[in-house]
This record gives structure tokens, sequence and C-alpha cells, in this order.
């Protein structure tokens, strides 16, 4: 049996792609403060960035594998150069009448250690995130949106949580303050996206109505290095 998808335009996806980095950007400024939830220490960047999740499955269920493959090396230059600018910016002297230098370095101060596991584990998470979606979706033949949506956030968020606290703290806390930590931000972050699936839904849907179609992987590679993009077919086979 033939089924006919129509590839969706792009009007959007610039647009959206630069709200993603924007909001990658700001939690990571909001990672600096630690607050408390639930008796829980977490950080700041739990009221952000689990919502680039969300755009991860947004970009590979309407755009495709490679749109999201592009939002994300887009998110991982944009936060480095986040990082090396404001290292640079605290290195520069001061002006004797500004007198905020302690404080600026606090809010952009980045350890290096912290830097490294922070972008590792969101490279490594997105991905992991966007593949598993598209490969969901080919498997259901595009039913069951919330399989897609809940099974590559329950994989993504394992991989980036762990490494993120592994790659921080391993060798400093205990193996069993690591593992607490890991479980109780991970919990976090896939409830976090569990009571936005309704909202994922709204947002996918009407885009697919906007650009007029969705992107299925079968002719994408899914290599996180290639950057050209095969076009896909115009029909597919289920």
């Amino acid at each position: 049996m033939t089924h006919t998808h129509s590839q969706p335009t792009r009007r959007l996806l610039d647009v959206l792609q630069v709200a993603f980095v924007v909001i990658l950007l700001v939690s990571n400024l909001l990672a600096q403060k630690i607050c408390r939830i639930g008796g829980l220490p977490v950080s700041g960047a739990i009221l952000l960035f689990p919502i680039t999740y969300i755009f991860g499955d947004v970009f590979t269920e309407v755009y495709g594998y490679a749109a999201s493959r592009r939002a994300i090396w887009l998110g991982f230059f944009a936060t480095a150069l986040l990082y090396v600018a404001a290292a640079l910016t605290i290195k520069l002297p001061a002006d004797p009448s500004w007198h905020n230098q302690e404080a600026f370095s606090t809010v952009f101060g980045f350890i290096p250690r912290i830097l490294a596991a922070s972008l590792a584990a969101f490279w490594f998470g997105e991905f992991a995130n966007s593949y598993v979606m598209a490969r969901l979706k080919l498997l259901t033949n595009g039913r069951w949106l919330w399989t897609r949506t809940v099974g590559s956030t329950v994989v993504g968020q394992a991989i980036d949580t762990s490494l993120v606290v592994v790659l921080t703290f391993g060798g400093i806390v205990p193996v069993k303050t690591m593992t607490f930590m890991i479980l109780s931000s991970y919990a976090l972050k896939v409830g976090y996206e569990i009571l936005a699936t309704p909202l994922t839904y709204a947002v996918i849907y009407a885009l697919k109505r906007i650009e007029g179609g969705e992107s299925f992987d079968r002719h994408t590679s899914f290599n996180p290095f290639r950057f050209s993009e095969r076009k896909a077919a115009s029909s597919t086979e289920c």
C-alpha cells in the first residue's frame, strides 16, 4: 500500500531555530542558580532547558532529522561562543567607576569542567533524542505521536543527565550522591515533558497545517557530522 506525503515548506523553520538557540543560551545563564523544588536541589535551567527537547521533537517530526541536526549544531556553537565571550569579557580590566566585577564574574564565570560537561551532554542528548524520534516515526509509519515524543525524551534525557552529572562531579562526590542527582533531575525533566505533551501535540499539528506537510526520514543520513541533505522521496511505502 502506498501513501503520498507532502514535504513541508520551511516558512517558520528559521524562526523556530532562532527561538531554540535563544532558549538554550538563556537556560545556560539560568543554570548558575541552584534552586530547591520539592526538597530537591536543581539547577535554574530546569525552567527552560527541557523545552529544547520539545523543539527537537518539533524539528524532527515536522521538518526531519536534517533540520534538527542543523539546529543542534547552531545551538552547540552558540553556546560555545557564549562561554568564550564571557571568559574574555571577565578578563578585560574593569573601569574604576564600575564596581560590579565580582557579581558579573559570578553570573558569567563558567567553570571549564562544567562547560565541557554541558556541551558534551547537550550534543549527545539532543542527537539521541532526534535519532530516536525519527526512527520511531518510521517504525510506526507516523502513527502514535506520543510514543515518539515520550520515547525520545526518555532516551535523550537519560544520556544528557547522566553525562552532565558524571562529567561534572565524577571523582568529586560519591557515586551514591551522583546517582541520586541523576535520578532526581532525570525524573523532573521527563515529567516536565510528559506534562507538556498536549502543548507539543498542538504545536506539531499546527505546524504541519501551516507548512503543508511533514518529513519522513526514509532517505536521510543519520550521521551527525553530515551537513549535506538528501532530498526525500515524494512518496513512501508502508
